[in-house]
């Protein structure tokens, strides 16, 4: 143990090195709590992160100055910062701090969401922008997501039939998976042919690890020990991960040609990397990392909006039946809902907005880290620094939102603020150059699925249970589920079989 003690003294002297005699003393730093020697800020971390951040900011401001370890840290938590970060000062800000699960998991970091800013990932990001997620893809994949959704409210109705208590988390996303394999990977996939665990099992574990404030990615020469036990976990996903990707390139391969004009999005990278069109560095690697991101982000997201909008909905049956009151105007109760009435209901959207801002899934955006120095409400903000952005404390500033703890869509009515990255005050998806290139899919996933199930059935809770009696706690990951999954009793109110 004496090499271990050796590290953490010449850590330790490092730091007093740099804070005695280190140019940044003169300067005005964010103010913060008082930090460990070596450790710095890790200690006040429990296992709500972006709660613990949110008080923290409520006592220290808005730009909070942290540390983690040797890593400065500035923690964001208003609208006016996060816009002076993501918009104003966006090229600074733009890049993405080492990151130990997206090395180990995505290849380096080849992949579009930690992938560091520069020539390869803008390049990476217009295919996938151009070629992958631009309004004509979504549009290719509609009668996919429609027949996918007929199916799921079928077997909701034959649920209903017999009064059965589903699982709707399950059941969510169970058809959120099945419509993200058959875009992206032309064919639905059963659990066992990716690992025992199954889908969502693996992807929970992936966002857990990637969400982990992980000692690797702050002192890299301790992470070799796997203190945490992360990169053992992190090699076992890599793998499997691996595995399964590269036996879905091999199928397109064994397959091409069977099918023309039913491109799925494994179709389109393979036929860019074998032209040479991408202009850039892109072999399989760079296909399975991107992959993989649209797989984990498309289908956990997603799913877990749907939840926490489903959840509110049963918690606040005013607000169910206000929304489908507004489903039945415009759709009817003689057909589902289709795509093309979401534009329509206006109220749905006020609904989406409430349960994004009071349930962002991803509550600390991803972190970004400073490529030069800069200036933040006059603190000074070192290169090299990782900064959050709290958009949890932001949807719950109590200075914006009237009563923030409450589920009132109605704050949405003829209000301004959107969610696509325009107004800071409610940034789910980001903004700038970092934001989610996958925003209209997945809204247009929210949208449809939260839709059809209050369209489709009414919903009943457990015997002897109470809309208060719902659990709306969270667990803490890189994309926030609710802690235990919805449990409810359909009751189907169409009139069509």
């Amino acid at each position: 143990m004496e090499w271990l003690w050796a590290i953490l003294s010449a850590t330790l002297l490092v730091y007093l090195l740099q804070q005695l005699l280190g140019p940044n003393n003169q300067k005005k730093l964010p103010p913060g709590p008082r930090g460990l020697p070596i450790l710095g800020h890790f200690h006040l971390l429990g296992k709500n992160p972006h709660v613990d951040l949110c008080n923290l900011a409520r006592k220290h401001g808005p730009v909070m100055g942290l540390r983690f370890g040797p890593v400065p840290a500035v923690v964001v938590s208003s609208p006016a910062v996060a816009e002076l970060v993501l918009k104003t000062h966006d090229l600074v800000f733009a890049s993405r701090p080492p990151h130990d699960a997206a090395r180990q998991l995505s290849y380096e970091q080849r992949n579009l969401v930690f992938g560091p800013y520069g020539p390869y990932w803008r390049n990476m990001r217009k295919l996938c922008t151009l070629q992958l997620l631009s309004n004509f893809k979504i549009d290719q994949f509609r009668p996919v997501r429609k027949a996918e959704v007929w199916l799921l409210v079928n077997s909701l109705k034959h649920a209903a039939e017999g009064r059965e208590n589903v699982d709707l988390s399950a059941a969510i996303s169970a058809v959120n998976g099945d419509m993200n394999c058959l875009m992206i990977l032309g064919r639905k996939y059963s659990d066992g042919d990716l690992d025992e665990e199954g889908f969502k099992a693996l992807f929970m574990e992936t966002v857990d690890v990637a969400a982990q404030f992980n000692l690797a990615d702050f002192f890299p020469y301790v992470g070799s020990l796997d203190l945490q036990g992360l990169n053992r976990r992190m090699k076992r996903l890599s793998k499997v991960f691996d595995g399964f990707l590269e036996k879905i390139i091999e199928d397109h391969v064994m397959k091409r040609g069977e099918e023309k004009g039913n491109e799925d999005f494994v179709d389109t990278m393979m036929a860019i990397m074998e032209s040479g069109e991408a202009g850039f560095e892109f072999d399989r690697r760079h296909i399975k990392a991107v992959l993989l991101d649209l797989l984990i982000a498309g289908t956990d997201t997603s799913a877990t909006a749907i939840e926490w909008a489903m959840s509110e909905l049963m918690k606040h049956p005013a607000v169910m039946k206000k929304l489908q009151q507004e489903l039945e105007s415009v759709v009817g109760l003689d057909q589902m809902v289709d795509e093309s009435h979401l534009n329509k209901l206006e109220y749905l959207e006020c609904v989406v907005k409430e349960v994004l801002r009071l349930h962002p899934v991803v509550p600390l955006l991803i972190p970004h880290e400073s490529m030069e120095d800069c200036e933040l409400q006059g603190f000074y903000i070192t290169k090299k620094s990782r900064v959050i952005v709290n958009a949890w404390a932001i949807g719950r500033d109590p200075d914006i939102w009237a009563n923030p703890d409450s589920f009132t869509p109605e704050r949405f009515i003829d209000n301004e603020i959107d969610l696509r990255g325009r107004h800071f005050e409610l940034i789910p998806f980001g903004s700038g150059r970092r934001g989610c290139p996958g925003l209209q899919l997945g809204l247009t996933v929210v949208k449809l699925l939260v839709a059809q199930l209050a369209h489709c059935f009414d919903w009943e809770l457990p015997i002897g249970m109470k809309p208060d009696d719902i659990d709306m706690s969270d667990h803490f990951g890189l994309v926030t589920a609710r802690a235990k999954h919805l449990m409810a009793i359909p009751k189907y109110r169409l009139h069509v079989s």
